[in-house]
């Protein structure tokens, strides 16, 4: 094991969390074993809670963590996809998610739900007597529904008054762990610039005799008197070689506790500050995920505890200073790294020049240029950061010019406002199936604009390309197997896809003789129906209307016999 300090570095950044231990029982009948645990780096969000392995397959028992009730039971596309939602005397709330069927009961009450609001996407609020549940009692099967990628069960701690997420092993649930976390490597940023302008220096962290882990060379010299530092590092449990994340980071120089974080306590609301915690432009151009051991400025509502700074280092007087840096998991393994660093003084740092306007976090400003407007709010930036429009030809589909704003490599906290004038007049109708196209790479998005004097305004949370679309193609419904007059006496299920020009549906409803159909739509990909009791044998009338973000809509007829 690593040799530590005598400096006791618990106390001097957190207390031992007092959650209740062994509460809850283990949501399943199979031994724990994790792919991914809170706090985990996602992309534009800290994982929230503990992906529970199913052996790769589906539709094992999901149990209750605890006595309580059924409180929400949320279906969507994406995201949770099927979940639930449990509250517990203690103050505590557990979630379950990406379930298949719910237990006959409950199944049989969301279904009916379903239908009294016409819509298969629900977010439902129930009261504590209608679903009470005991430790150990069947909710669900697990699946693999909404976001998931494979088989597996995603469950949540959180507390029920404030919907903030805790780090469920903290808890103490039954998982054998006594591997302390592992340190890859470490990067120097230059902090008289952006982080987001800079190429960071990168060292491989080695493992020595004691456990620890060291730098080659012994000494870093820096090229900037003002420094901070950022790790890659990652945790496992025993008998897995899933690369899961780290609970805790600290930061010490010359053996004094400077900055430190902890995965726990984070609300969805916060999770998209992990792009604040990372280094977001390494990991974008396709390098390795990079902890920051400092806060910027743009960061509120941290996971940091700062004790003596934010963790920016002052080498200015030129003296070696001593680093260590302690990584920590939630069973209390935990592993450092040593290095010095010393700034070599009187060699002036390479500066890089960029163009553009200088833009500061906890700031609003704004950009005004030809045919090109864009607002920053307070809370958009992290760091600082140079900022400018360049305008481009129009595409063959575009009504205005091409922007390109920003860099796709600097991340944005929440939206910021666009607004550009079209290269020609629109007549009323144009305007009116007029959207904002936002695309960098492959990805791409649209949005409905608002006009303002001229102009039309829309919010995007990327940088990237904008350029304004009228689009007047409705969306394509395509039927998969059956064409009107078909006969489905055989068939279990009918089903079908919608397409769009710009990839964004808005709206579909399904009607059956005049009636709302519940189709599901996981994944957003088709739309399925498994006949049921509200369809009898006999001849039928389905009826398809889709919309999509201009407001385009298609509505298609199809008869069939059952």
């Amino acid at each position: 094991m690593a040799v530590f300090s005598c400096v006791d570095s618990q106390s001097q950044f957190f207390d031992n969390p007092s959650y209740p231990k062994n509460y809850f029982r283990n949501p399943l009948a199979i031994p724990m074993n994790l792919s991914g645990n809170f706090g985990e780096l996602r992309p534009n969000h800290y994982h929230m809670g503990l992906d529970c392995k199913t052996n790769a397959r589906e539709n094992l028992p999901v149990y209750a963590a605890a006595d309580g009730y059924i409180a929400r039971i949320k279906i969507e596309p994406a995201g949770f996809g099927r979940a639930i939602y449990i509250n517990h005397p203690n103050g505590i709330t557990t979630l379950y998610a990406h379930l298949n069927d719910f237990n006959p009961y409950l199944e049989a009450c969301v279904k009916g739900q379903q239908y009294k609001l016409a819509s298969w996407q629900v977010f439902l609020e129930l009261t504590p007597d209608q679903f009470p549940i005991k430790k150990g009692d069947f909710l669900a099967y697990s699946g693999n529904t909404g976001g998931s990628q494979a088989p597996h069960l995603h469950f949540e701690v959180r507390k029920t008054a404030t919907d903030e997420n805790l780090n469920p092993l903290f808890f103490g649930f039954p998982l054998q762990d006594n591997t302390p976390p592992k340190i890859l490597r470490m990067a120097i940023y230059d902090r008289n610039q952006s982080t987001y302008e800079q190429v960071p220096k990168q060292f491989a962290a080695k493992a020595n005799k004691s456990g620890g882990y060291v730098i080659t060379p012994p000494i870093i010299q820096t090229s900037s008197p003002k420094v901070s530092l950022a790790i890659t590092a990652y945790d496992t449990h025993d008998g897995s070689s899933n690369l899961n994340g780290i609970a805790e980071g600290q930061l010490w120089v010359d053996e004094q506790p400077i900055i430190a974080f902890r995965m726990d306590g984070i609300s969805y609301d916060q999770t998209r500050y992990l792009n604040a915690h990372i280094d977001y432009k390494t990991k974008k151009s396709g390098g390795p995920f990079l902890q920051h051991l400092s806060e910027l400025p743009g960061y509120t509502s941290s996971i940091y505890k700062k004790v003596n700074g934010d963790g920016v280092i002052d080498l200015s007087d030129m003296k070696v200073h001593d680093i260590r840096i302690v990584v920590k998991d939630a069973y209390g393994n935990k592993t450092q790294l040593n290095t010095k660093l010393q700034w070599q003084g009187g060699v002036q740092p390479v500066v890089t020049t960029v163009s553009g306007k200088l833009f500061q976090p906890m700031m609003l400003d704004v950009s005004e240029s030809g045919s090109c407007e864009f607002y920053l709010g307070e809370r958009c930036l992290y760091d600082k950061v140079h900022l400018a429009a360049k305008e481009l030809p129009a595409t063959s589909l575009g009504v205005s010019n091409v922007f390109q704003i920003g860099n796709p490599n600097v991340p944005l906290q929440e939206a910021f406002l666009i607004r550009l004038q079209p290269s020609r007049p629109l007549s009323e109708i144009e305007r009116t199936h007029t959207v904002m196209q936002w695309y960098s790479g492959t990805k791409k998005e649209v949005q409905k604009v608002e006009w303002q004097q001229g102009w039309a305004a829309a919010r995007f949370r990327d940088f990237g390309y904008f350029q304004l679309i009228v689009d007047t193609e409705p969306p394509v419904i395509v039927p998969s197997g059956f064409n009107d007059g078909a006969n489905l006496q055989k068939a279990s299920r009918i089903s079908f896809s919608v397409k769009d020009n710009l990839d964004k549906t808005k709206k579909v409803r399904a009607e059956f003789d005049g009636s709302w159909l519940r189709f599901t739509n996981d994944k957003g990909h088709n739309y399925i129906y498994r006949f049921d009791e509200k369809c009898p044998p006999g001849e039928h009338e389905l009826k398809i209307r889709a919309e999509d973000e201009a407001g385009n809509v298609v509505e298609r007829v199809f008869r069939f016999r059952r």
